[in-house]
């Protein structure tokens, strides 16, 4: 266990370096000056100004001076100074991580509660309407974009039926105790939720159906049956912990791609999360800030990762002695 656990954190050391040296590569090749967005901020530079300003940044060393700097400072934990913000990345990052964790989490959380349900109920009766309704409903999810269901919930639930708000985190003008503000996250958080978790609901409602149909269909549960146990702890005992199994296994591998969709959620209903940074620092031309986002994403979905490896090994024994 130790040499496994051990291999895994030595793997994911290599994985952010690759990561560090792969997207700095990029940046650079990206086009644009951040000498001339920051010049531009301050409504115009002579040229002294502006090699001052790519002196102070280290923009006028040679790239792979530029990349060692770089890989040092983040090996300490600095991932420089924001030029846009003027602040320390990480400071930075660090305010801006707590609302997409939230975001990502409820979405997350809402689409695997929601999605298994639906696809248990989907198994129950294969060729039934409740499952030709829940294939119908998880197609048209799993095509729609979800910038495109984001306008559709705002122009519905912003515009027609005004439920809920369509922007931001907070109500500014609110005023209450903790519980009040509780409330009002949890208000505004509704809407961006539900459009990052309708793609992800679909998903694992359609995986949940076919990994319950095999495992329905094993010996094991016909023994069961057989033995006179109900189909009350059938469906939930012994088919939905096996079955459950790969949804976790595509869950923890999405996670990546549920933090880049959020990117797009974020900018939508002007959320104050990590998308909404990472999209204004790219027109921004703020390289520090973009690689650290980079690097903060690549860390969570490898703790995704390791920790989506653990709850498969408690829902199936088996895999604790594998390799």
């Amino acid at each position: 266990m130790f040499r496994r656990i051990l291999r895994q954190l030595l793997y994911a050391a290599a994985l952010i370096l690759a990561v560090l040296v792969l997207n700095f590569l990029l940046i650079q090749l990206a086009p644009g000056d951040p000498a001339e967005v920051i010049a531009g901020e301050m409504g115009g530079a002579s040229a002294e100004v502006m090699a001052a300003i790519r002196q102070q940044y280290g923009l006028d060393k040679p790239l792979l001076t530029q990349l060692g700097l770089y890989l040092g400072r983040a090996l300490q934990g600095d991932l420089g100074m924001s030029y846009f913000y003027n602040r320390p990345v990480v400071d930075l990052i660090l305010s801006r991580l707590g609302p997409t964790m939230l975001l990502v989490a409820t979405a997350l959380g809402f689409a695997l509660v929601v999605g298994t349900r639906l696809g248990m109920l989907a198994s129950r009766n294969p060729r039934g309407i409740a499952s030709a309704v829940v294939t119908v409903l998880s197609l048209v999810g799993y095509s729609a974009p979800v910038f495109w269901t984001g306008l559709m919930l705002v122009i519905l639930f912003g515009a027609t039926i005004p439920l809920f708000p369509i922007a931001g985190m907070i109500d500014v003008v609110k005023q209450g105790g903790f519980l009040s503000r509780v409330l009002d996250i949890a208000h505004h958080l509704v809407l961006p939720a539900l459009t990052l978790g309708l793609v992800y609901l679909a998903q694992y409602s359609r995986l949940t159906r076919a990994s319950m149909l095999e495992v329905l269909g094993a010996d094991y549960i016909r023994t069961a049956r057989a033995k006179g146990v109900s189909e009350r702890q059938v469906f939930g005992r012994h088919a939905f912990r096996n079955a459950l199994l790969p949804v976790v296994t595509v869950a923890g591998m999405q996670f990546g791609a549920i933090i880049s969709g959020a990117v797009l959620v974020e900018t939508v209903f002007s959320w104050p999360g990590l998308g909404t940074l990472a999209f204004q620092s790219i027109l921004a031309r703020d390289y520090p800030t973009v690689l650290g986002i980079l690097f903060f994403s690549t860390l969570i979905v490898i703790i995704a990762n390791l920790l989506t490896d653990f709850v498969s090994r408690l829902l199936d024994p088996r895999l604790a002695g594998g390799r």
